[in-house]
């Protein structure tokens, strides 16, 4: 089985897809079960990558190769690293999560929508698993079409426009990358990433590389200035959509610049280094502020993912201001962080937009004035909705701060002033964060309504109470996660740091 494991992780969930959709939505239980145990089995199949995995080498495991496309020399090569599989196993995670949060809440068309995320969990594994560039980039667009359905069909009021703006950034941005594919091919003959990883380039043609890179990445994370379809997204996507938007998809621009633009463009990186650092700083401080005077709650949460996704582009580049020959600890600790953040902001903002989806589904309204005092009528809920809120300032003893605290200690390093800037935006982040709270939770009631809501029943505890788990163990011994990716994020550092001219 090991020698499939990650076909099956690929297509089971796809080809169940299918098989929820022709279940119907006239059998809406029967295509709930069917999506609910598809999508734990795909997380306990993902569970064996961790334990086959052997984190003392840096090479691809569990590697799969066919030929596919012979005329063009396209293979279907997967295979993981420390680096990716982490990731992997946090969207199997995730999309039982959704599944579960979408149970009884989604009323239109419901196998239909079990079906888009499960059909999206398989494509996002191939992004994450690829090991050639028109198989990563036929699975990076593929991903993109559920999301897209998931938004237009059920979505807010205002769904088309921010499904279609969505698709057109994403899009856009990732034929830059296709050409850059193109081009590395015509130079090296091969499709193959790894192969990729090893052509020589003058600093010209990394140049061009980069940027192409930089456009599909930095949208899907997103950075500063190409950020603005994702606040969009989000406030019209349903619970579930922004749920995996925001612990997944994000994820795949992060990855994007470790497993490409390092290790294929080291130079034109160093280059252009200070360029990403500025703008993750600049999505880092102003973006918090702007957070702070939203009044939707999933607007909100959405700003306050574009800041801490600035701590992982920021943790990915100050690697080239860090770095001593005399050691590499310190430009580790900002890669090492970087994904710690992306793994962390996982589970954080899908707790976050859950507790969000929990307070709609019983007044149908995203407005922080809507409420006030719900900790009256609702306790249970309250103290979760507070634990994760601490998570999101990053509080020690929970995984918000483990990233963000590498990241810290690493852009110090490159520069104390980077460092104080960075570190002094933590107080920005707990004022719009704690502004929600006391608006929110905290208080009398100042709406009727509010006084009767009922308090979270038995699956609403269990997906919190799992998320609880999750934030806790991350954020109090997450040293088995660091050792799972220590190797290869090491050996990324040194293709980072080794010219090719």
């Amino acid at each position: 089985m090991q020698n499939s494991l990650l076909s099956l992780l690929i297509w089971l969930p796809i080809f169940s897809s299918v098989l929820v959709i022709f279940i119907g939505n006239n059998r809406v239980n029967t295509a709930r079960w069917v999506s609910v145990i598809i999508s734990i089995l795909v997380f306990m199949i993902s569970l064996s990558l961790y334990t086959g995995f052997d984190s003392s080498t840096h090479l691809m495991q569990f590697v799969e190769k066919e030929s596919w496309i012979l005329q063009l020399n396209i293979h279907y090569h997967i295979g993981v690293d420390g680096i990716s599989m982490p990731l992997i196993i946090l969207t199997t995670f995730s999309t039982i999560l959704v599944i579960v949060a979408g149970w009884e809440v989604i009323a239109k068309r419901c196998a239909h929508y079990m079906a888009a995320f499960l059909m999206m969990e398989g494509l996002i594994i191939g992004v994450f698993s690829s090991l050639d560039a028109i198989l990563f980039y036929a699975f990076w667009e593929a991903s993109l079409i559920p999301m897209l359905l998931i938004i237009g069909i059920w979505g807010g009021d205002n769904r088309v426009y921010a499904s279609i703006k969505f698709f057109l950034y994403t899009f856009l941005g990732s034929v830059f990358m296709l050409v850059s594919f193109i081009y590395m091919h015509n130079k090296g003959g091969s499709f193959l990433i790894l192969d990729m990883h090893n052509l020589e380039l003058s600093l010209e043609e990394q140049s061009y590389i980069f940027w192409a890179f930089f456009m599909a990445f930095a949208v899907k994370v997103p950075m500063f200035p190409v950020h603005t379809w994702l606040p969009d997204a989000h406030v019209q996507a349903p619970t579930g959509g922004s749920v995996i938007l925001a612990a997944i998809m994000l994820k795949m621009g992060g990855y994007g610049f470790f497993r490409f633009s390092l290790p294929i463009t080291p130079d034109a990186s160093l280059e252009f280094s200070e360029i990403i650092i500025v703008l993750s700083l600049i999505a880092i401080v102003y973006i918090g502020f702007v957070a702070l005077v939203q009044r939707d709650m999933k607007k909100l949460i959405a700003y306050s993912s574009i800041s801490h996704m600035g701590f992982v582009t920021l943790g990915v580049f100050t690697l080239f201001l860090t770095y001593k020959p005399d050691t590499i600890e310190g430009a580790l600790l900002g890669l090492e962080g970087a994904m710690v953040q992306m793994i962390s902001h996982g589970f954080i903002s899908a707790a976050m937009f859950l507790v969000v989806g929990v307070l709609y589904d019983r007044l149908h309204s995203r407005e922080i004035s809507t409420y006030g005092g719900v900790i009256n009528s609702m306790p249970k809920f309250t103290g979760f909705a507070l634990l994760f809120a601490m998570a999101n300032v990053g509080l020690p003893g929970t995984s918000g701060f483990v990233g963000e605290f590498m990241v810290i200690l690493g852009a110090i390093q490159a520069n104390i002033w980077y460092g104080v800037l960075v570190a002094s935006t933590l107080i920005v982040g707990a004022a719009y964060t704690l502004w929600m709270v006391k608006r929110v939770f905290w208080g009398v009631v100042s709406n009727p309504a509010v006084a009767t809501l009922k308090d979270i029943n038995a699956r609403e505890f269990s997906m919190l109470a799992i998320l609880v788990v999750a934030v806790l163990i991350m954020g109090l011994y997450p040293q088995p996660v660091l050792e799972l990716m220590y190797i290869s994020i090491e050996h990324l550092l040194h293709q980072a740091l080794t010219s090719k001219f």
